[in-house]
């Protein structure tokens, strides 16, 4: 039987603005719009942001699932501190992100840099979010 034990929400919430913050930083102009944009082929419409809201508001969404679901892994596994935390995050990350993702980019014959900037969002996010639940509990 699997016990659900009182979590900490506040955790929850800073962990899945952090991961949404990161993402606004990661896929910016000044890290990986460009070659992201290129690779996925948007083009950038000067005053053309449709989408964006939606797109901004499910990463937040998933953010918050994501790290629900993590806070639930690391206090299952009894995990503390934030390089151990952090370690979860990464297997995680390779279990449930480049597991998934590497193949069906390779079915769909993507170029491997859209996982590298893609994954490498993830893994970094999960760390840094592994880190701080294991933490901060």
């Amino acid at each position: 039987m699997i016990h659900f034990q009182a979590v900490n929400n506040l955790a929850i919430l800073v962990s899945g603005i952090i991961l949404w913050v990161l993402g606004a930083i990661w896929y910016s102009p000044a890290l990986f719009a460009k070659p992201w944009m290129q690779l996925v082929g948007v083009k950038r419409e000067p005053g053309k942001r449709d989408g964006l809201l939606l797109g901004m508001t499910a990463s937040f969404i998933g953010g918050l699932v994501l790290s629900f679901v993590l806070t639930y892994i690391i206090m299952w596994s009894n995990t503390t501190g934030f390089v151990r935390g952090g370690v979860v995050g990464v297997l995680v990350w390779m279990g449930f992100i480049a597991a998934t993702a590497l193949p069906q980019g390779l079915y769909e014959k993507k170029p491997f840099k859209l996982f590298a900037i893609n994954g490498g969002y993830w893994l970094l996010g999960l760390f840094v979010v592994g880190g701080m639940l294991a933490v901060w509990k």
